[in-house]
């Protein structure tokens, strides 16, 4: 849970340490504008996926089950600056399925924190895994990184892409170009 009022102090320090006046007009309500901010992005620490996918229906087919292109905003914990792009999501139902929407709400819970492209990419194969027992999950996030694009290196439309298989997507190759052709990699 984001402390709000520690979150302000820190922003008027911050203001004051980089020689601007937090009192002048345009700076005046930022403090407490960041703050409201950081406890709308970082929302993903009081959430829990296993209360998201715990909503499942049976189901007694085994083939993959897909959502490509969901958009994620997330914010790079090395640098305190957004990453943002998609995640791709297949897995293999073993006597059950989930609403699809709950997929994307997955997403959310772990991009609404401090992160890291790698261990976001992980967390959301392993939740689905777990949560729904399914035969195997394999998850594609593609992301740029404004720590890359706006300081540094200044690469701007530079993508990381991040991959996390689990299960029977492991070592069947197969199943995972299937996967790949299917999100057009």
């Amino acid at each position: 849970m984001v402390d709000e009022n520690k979150v302000k102090e820190a922003i008027r320090l911050l203001l004051e340490g980089i020689g601007e006046n937090p009192e002048r007009e345009g700076l005046k309500d930022t403090p407490e504008r960041v703050a409201r901010m950081y406890s709308e992005i970082l929302a993903g620490n009081d959430d829990d996926a296993a209360y998201h996918l715990s909503r499942c229906f049976s189901c007694e087919t085994d083939d993959m089950v897909m959502e490509k292109d969901i958009v994620f905003y997330s914010t790079c914990e090395h640098h305190l600056m957004p990453f943002f792009g998609v995640v791709h999501i297949a897995y293999i139902p073993d006597g059950k399925v989930t609403g699809l929407s709950k997929l994307s709400r997955t997403v959310e819970v772990f991009a609404r924190r401090l992160q890291m492209q790698e261990r976001m990419t992980a967390q959301i194969a392993d939740a689905i895994y777990k949560e729904l027992s399914c035969k195997g999950v394999m998850v594609v996030a593609e992301a740029e990184h404004t720590c890359v694009s706006a300081r540094g290196i200044k690469k701007s439309g530079a993508k990381t892409i991040t991959c996390a298989t689990r299960g029977c997507f492991e070592k069947d190759t197969q199943l995972q170009e299937h996967f790949l052709a299917f999100i057009g990699k």
